[in-house]
């Protein structure tokens, strides 16, 4: 009997040579080896929402869909860059290990996810702020600061996607994005997951992550207008503290435009699909193999996967197995 998930249901991030796939009851992560085999592997996960019901509530499932999209994201980017790491062992690896033995990956992995948290706090909420500020010398309307400082930080979030497009690892990765976005469609608009069908669908999505960035940079500019206190510091802790409601408005937006034809909705979804000309490429049949597999493995489960990589005679040694193979890492 076919499986079938909803529409809205399936989700996915672009990886290192691959493209991790999400859904109901799981999620799969498909890499094109060096050997041009694609290696799958489907991982059973219960979401927050489905582990604890008021994670479900509307609102506050925006807050934790954006977390779990976050977390999960850089585990399997770790993940897939595994595959293509030839590099010895540096001394910082060995003293990660030596300390922290293993959960020596999880450490770095959670070291690294807040160094990038940092990161774009400076870059997207400091740096913006700090500029606004600034001109706050010579103007002194409120809310037309909080308009200059939202446009400040989209901005800064087009030139910094534009500058890391010039680089042709990122390039194979938005290469990567177009080919998980064409095959969602075509899964979504139930036709046959062919390589020939899916070339046929935009690379664009309602429900992309870069979609759902420019509807936080909107909100952002609308929720800010209501802080008025005067100290700048008090001014950007209200806004760190605004962070999550801002994220859980802009996730019922794109979920609620992912899910429906609307003329308004789909109006309102059109310059964040416009940014994704930016954060998305054309890809080659062999991504789009890649995007079809993580599909397929996402819909038909571990057995899928299983067949797919005995079909091709990929075997994975019992060290690879232990340290990159267990089902939810």
């Amino acid at each position: 009997m076919e499986k079938h998930i909803p529409k809205g249901s399936l989700g996915g991030q672009a990886i290192l040579e691959g493209i991790m796939m999400k859904g109901p009851g799981g999620y799969s992560t498909s890499v094109r080896l060096p050997d041009k085999k694609i290696y799958v592997k489907f991982h059973r996960y219960e979401s927050y929402g489905e582990k604890h019901p008021v994670f479900k509530i509307p609102f506050i499932r925006g807050i934790a869909n954006f977390i779990e999209a976050l977390t999960l994201g850089m585990k399997t980017l770790s993940y897939s860059s595994s595959f293509f790491d030839d590099e010895e062992e540096t001394k910082t690896d060995k003293l990660f290990k030596d300390i922290f033995k293993d959960k020596a990956e999880d450490v770095a992995l959670g070291i690294t996810f807040l160094f990038s948290i940092v990161i774009a706090l400076a870059l997207f909420m400091f740096l913006p702020a700090t500029i606004a500020e600034l001109l706050g010398k010579w103007i002194s309307n409120r809310y037309l600061l909080s308009v200059i400082e939202g446009l400040i930080r989209l901005f800064i979030f087009l030139l910094y996607v534009w500058l890391i497009a010039q680089m042709d690892d990122i390039n194979r990765l938005f290469m990567y994005h177009g080919a998980e976005h064409k095959t969602i469609n075509c899964y979504e608009d139930g036709k046959d997951l062919k390589p020939d069908n899916v070339k046929k669908y935009s690379r664009y999505h309602k429900r992309c992550g870069t979609s759902f960035i420019f509807v936080v940079m909107i909100v952002s500019i609308i929720v800010f207008m209501f802080i008025t206190a005067e100290e700048m510091w008090l001014r950007f802790l209200l806004r760190l503290l605004l962070i999550p409601v801002i994220a859980g408005i802009s996730y019922e937006f794109i979920r609620l435009a992912g899910r429906n034809d609307n003329v308004v909705l789909n109006v309102l979804s059109k310059p964040g699909m416009w940014i994704q000309k930016l954060t998305t490429r054309e890809p080659d049949e062999e991504m789009i193999q890649v995007a079809i597999v993580a599909v397929e493995a996402v819909i038909y489960g571990k057995a899928y996967a299983d067949a797919v990589n005995e079909a091709q005679n990929i075997k994975i040694s019992d060290e690879e197995l232990e340290v990159k193979d267990l089902e939810g890492f």
